[in-house]
């Protein structure tokens, strides 16, 4: 069964960081000190800070030194851990979406003759996202293990929940070794055949809120350089099973060179790009790195993600053939600032998250493909079932240096 493996590094110059193979993270054993007094656990290594809670398995600060010199806390999230299961509208903030990321068309889908339905928790009530109203972002993981610098959450998700048949036990564990970051999720069926389709949610401001020329992630640049395709979908977002190609310097071209993610905000030929009535982006860009043969997945990055301002710059690895990107069509202002991130002097700087002034990006499988048999391609498994494993893993990787990042993912078990 193929993993989902990613690697993640914040760079101001791009810099190769070599991945660790799948069996060679850091052994998680013993227990470090518990939660802060905001519920938090820490887990670092040298030049790498972040803080992690049970909620969701979610990373909730991520502190860089940018080229500046200034250590920035460029992911969104809240100041204390209770206020994650406190506002449960939160937008699925940092955390580890399951049993099935991303969206199942009316929610249901058929196993072996039998129709399973389940948890309709969007497009009032169209589809489900992200495994359902209490998908596993909105569920309280055990601390299974914690060191200075590793921590492990694991899940049971009981058969039915959300309408899901079969039991799975989840664990995710996130490791730290000089300037990396290290991400493993696996998830294991244990009584029936269930769709398992594992992602990461992590919401990313380069700039930490802290560039006083703006507040929003526009000025990032992002480069998909395998990124020719995208899943055609209908105006909720669900898949139609046909792809696109993406057109040479149209608003969905992050192929052909690197662009700033508000390069086209304002051309009519975004509207509708993200939904209905929507302008900015939430697509499914389709990878195609094996049409002149083999790759390797270490050899070059899928993703790219930069800040001018903060110098920091994202690179992403992954064995993976989808990737959601998501420029926060929906932030209206509702979801405060952390104290680590923002101005506290300047009025006309609210210290709230704006429309477009984060970015997410998943690293996954091509989204819904339970209802899209056409799916099916070479090097992948049957796509016509394809989430439905009786085990998967997800293995990430982020390398840290001072205002420098790079994120790999990938592999084969």
């Amino acid at each position: 069964m193929r993993p989902n493996w990613t690697c993640v590094a914040l760079l101001p110059v791009l810099t190769w960081a070599q991945s660790s193979g799948y069996g060679s993270l850091p052994t998680i054993a013993g227990n470090a000190s518990g939660p802060d007094a905001n519920g938090k656990y820490e887990v670092s290594s040298e030049g790498i800070r972040a803080l992690f809670i049970p909620y969701g398995a979610s990373i909730t600060n991520l502190f860089i030194t940018d080229v500046h010199g200034v250590e920035r806390d460029i992911v969104l999230g809240f100041d204390n851990a209770t206020y994650y299961s406190e506002d449960k509208l939160h937008p699925h903030l940092n955390g580890v979406p399951g049993r099935y990321a991303n969206r199942i068309k009316n929610g249901t889908f058929e196993i072996d003759g039998t129709t399973y339905h389940v948890d309709l928790n969007d497009n009032d009530g169209l589809d489900t996202l992200h495994g359902g109203s209490d998908g596993w972002d909105h569920r309280n993981w055990t601390v299974a293990a914690h060191t200075s610098d590793s921590i492990t959450f694991t899940l049971i998700d009981a058969d039915g929940k959300e309408g899901f048949p079969g039991e799975v036990k989840a664990a995710v564990t996130y490791a730290f070794t000089p300037h990396q970051w290290h991400i493993r999720m696996s998830a294991l069926s244990v009584t029936r055949k269930t769709p398992i389709m594992l992602s990461s949610h992590t919401y990313w401001n380069l700039d930490g809120f802290r560039n006083p020329q703006t507040d929003l992630a526009l000025n990032h640049t992002l480069y998909l350089p395998y990124g020719g395709l995208r899943t055609d979908v209908d105006n909720i977002l669900i898949p139609t099973g046909d792809l696109l190609a993406n057109k040479k310097d149209g608003v969905n071209d992050f192929w052909s060179k690197p662009k700033q993610l508000g390069a086209n905000i304002s051309s009519p030929d975004l509207l509708g790009n993200c939904g209905f009535n929507c302008s900015g982006y939430d697509n499914c860009y389709i990878f195609n790195r094996n049409a002149y043969g083999p790759y390797n997945w270490r050899h070059a990055p899928v993703a790219t993600l930069a800040s001018p301002f903060s110098g920091i710059q994202l690179d992403i690895y992954t064995n993976q053939d989808a990737f959601q990107v998501y420029t926060c069509n929906f932030q209206n202002g509702s979801l405060p600032l952390k104290e680590t991130q923002g101005f506290f002097d300047d009025p006309s700087r609210p210290r709230v998250t704006q429309k477009y002034g984060c970015l997410v990006m998943e690293v996954q499988d091509w989204i819904d493909g339970i209802h899209n048999p056409e799916y099916v391609h070479p090097r992948s498994h049957d796509r016509a079932r394809a989430e439905q494993y009786s085990q998967v893993g997800q293995e990430q990787q982020a390398d840290f240096w001072p205002g420098r990042w790079t994120v790999r993912a990938g592999g084969e078990v």
